[in-house]
């Protein structure tokens, strides 16, 4: 009994072992192109940089993140990072885009996620089809359909005026009250299928027996998917779920293409990368920095989060 406990206990120890050797070489070049950066960008939130004196740097403490900074001759003069309007703008317009995206996206990933996993001819092909526009490249997604929403020659004006929905052509992407509309139905056409894919994964994997059982018992479709099918399928869509709202956080290809320098869009990423690299001057780019930070710790935040719950969660189930 004691060789045995022994024997394992010297197996658990190689198998951690051949897990360190093939973990450290991705470690270490993850620490290089990713922790490097990352570790820079926080240190210069601390300083007064600027793009074009990013050497002599002088570090100022917390003040690109609170108080109102002044490097003379009224051009270097800004609002600290929580101090600035224009930042929580920004928030605001994250928030909304997060979650209004990821709840449309989640409900018609679910629709589409029953359908695919039904039984009906060319089910396969339909499937492939299915992820064409989460295939297509953002950049690509963005001009078509910036095109398509074109206020003279766009498709989607034409259509919608051939049904008599709309009496004007309307310009989506430069009108202040549709440029966020815009980019959230160009998003949740891209992103739907993604959902839709890990939501149908997480169905794959259910027993059917159990559907059987309440075929047989005269249980009502309805019903079932409440009472069987979503409760079964919760962790897939909570993991669908986090990994979209991650990503949504940190939009900005889409917005930068789609709407550029259209305040009722910027998010954070866009208002980081407008301080960071667009507006030249005393300490932008240090502000931009502190932005990013920002952006940063608000995701490593929601992460760790997701992380403890999730933990606790499996832990209350085991027992």
């Amino acid at each position: 009994m004691a060789q045995a406990a022994v024997a394992k206990s010297q197996l658990s120890r190689e198998r951690i072992r051949a897990a360190w050797i093939f973990l450290v070489p991705m470690l270490a070049i993850l620490a290089l192109v990713a922790g490097w950066p990352l570790a820079k960008t926080i240190y210069f939130s601390f300083t007064d940089a600027s793009l074009n004196n990013l050497s002599d740097a002088q570090f100022i403490g917390i003040r690109n993140y609170i108080e109102y900074v002044d490097y003379g001759g009224g051009e270097g003069e800004y609002y600290g990072l929580l101090a600035e309007p224009g930042w929580w703008r920004s928030v605001w317009n994250t928030i909304w885009f997060s979650v209004t995206s990821v709840l449309f996206e989640t409900f018609f990933g679910m629709i589409i996620a029953l359908m695919l996993n039904a039984e009906f001819k060319g089910r396969g092909f339909v499937r492939a089809a299915v992820l064409v526009p989460w295939a297509i490249p953002t950049i690509v997604s963005a001009k078509m359909w910036a095109w398509m929403m074109h206020d003279q020659f766009g498709i989607l004006n034409d259509m919608l005026m051939r049904i008599g929905a709309i009496s004007e052509p309307v310009a989506w992407t430069a009108t202040p009250d549709t440029a966020m509309i815009a980019v959230l139905i160009v998003d949740i056409w891209k992103t739907t299928p993604f959902m839709a894919l890990l939501i149908l994964a997480g169905m794959q994997m259910l027993p059917g027996d159990i559907y059987e059982a309440a075929k047989i018992d005269g249980v009502h479709p309805v019903k079932v998917f409440f009472k069987i099918t979503l409760p079964l399928i919760r962790p897939a869509v909570m993991v669908a779920i986090i990994f979209r709202a991650l990503d949504a956080l940190r939009v900005f290809d889409l917005i930068y293409v789609l709407t550029p320098n259209s305040e009722q869009t910027r998010t954070m990423s866009v208002w980081a990368q407008e301080n960071l690299f667009q507006f030249i001057g005393p300490g932008r780019f240090a502000l931009g920095s502190a932005a990013s930070t920002m952006l940063f710790l608000i995701i490593a935040l929601i992460t760790i989060l997701y992380l403890k719950l999730g933990r606790v969660n499996l832990e209350g189930s085991g027992r």
